[in-house]
C-alpha cells in the first residue's frame, strides 16, 4: 500500500474521536478511515458510517483472509482492525488515511508502516479524569468503565512507540498542537 497514514490512538475516553473529527472538519486531504469492530453500535452509531459492525465469525473469516491492515481482540470477545479495501478506497480517492483507532492497532501500523505513517498518542491528563470523561460519556456500564480504566493504564506504557504524545488536557491548545504535527507531517 502506497500513501501516507495518519494514526490517532488513546486509551478509551482520552479524546481521539473529537481530535479525529476536528482534523476531518478543517483539512480536506485526509479521509477517515472506518474500522470494522464485532461490539455492537452506540448510540447512533451507523454500519459503513463509524464502523464496520460485523459478528465474531464473519471478523474472524476476514482474518484467515489476510484482509486487514491491523487487528485486535481488544476485549475478550471483541475485535477491532483495518480492513485493506478500507484504505485503499482511501488511497484512490488521493487522500491521506485518517486512523481513530486503539493503541495496540496505532503500535502495529507504526511499526509496519513507519516511513508513511505519523503516529500521535493521545493521552489524557490523568487516569481520575479519563474515568471522569467516561462516566459523563454515559455509554458504558460500570463494569465495562473498569475494564476501560485497567486497559488504560497499560496502554499508557505503550506511548514511546508513537512519533508524539500529545496531553489533551485542553482541548483548543490540542487543536492547535495537532494541526500543526500533522501539517508538517503532510508537507514533509
Amino acid at each position: 500500500m502506497e500513501g501516507k497514514m495518519l494514526v490517532l490512538s488513546a486509551p478509551s475516553g482520552a479524546g481521539k474521536t473529537t481530535l479525529v473529527t476536528h482534523l476531518l472538519n478543517t483539512r480536506d486531504d485526509l479521509a477517515f478511515s472506518i474500522s470494522a469492530t464485532t461490539r455492537s453500535p452506540r448510540g447512533n452509531e451507523m454500519h459503513g458510517v463509524d464502523y464496520y459492525f460485523m459478528s465474531v465469525d464473519e471478523f474472524k473469516k476476514h482474518i484467515e483472509n489476510g484482509d486487514f491492515v491491523e487487528y485486535e481482540e481488544v476485549y475478550p470477545g471483541r475485535f477491532y482492525g483495518t480492513l485493506k479495501s478500507e484504505v485503499e478506497r482511501i488511497y484512490k480517492d488521493g487522500k491521506i488515511a485518517v486512523f481513530d483507532i486503539d493503541v495496540q492497532g496505532g503500535k502495529t501500523i507504526k511499526a509496519t508502516y513507519a516511513k508513511q505513517s505519523l503516529a500521535v498518542f493521545i493521552q489524557p491528563p490523568s487516569i481520575d479524569e479519563l474515568k471522569a470523561r467516561l462516566l459523563a460519556r454515559g455509554t458504558d456500564s460500570m463494569e465495562e468503565i473498569d475494564i476501560r480504566i485497567d486497559k488504560a493504564a497499560e496502554e499508557l506504557t505503550m506511548s514511546m512507540h508513537f512519533d508524539f504524545v500529545l496531553v489533551n488536557d485542553d482541548l483548543g491548545a490540542s487543536m492547535k498542537t495537532l494541526d500543526a504535527i500533522v501539517s508538517n507531517f503532510i508537507e514533509s
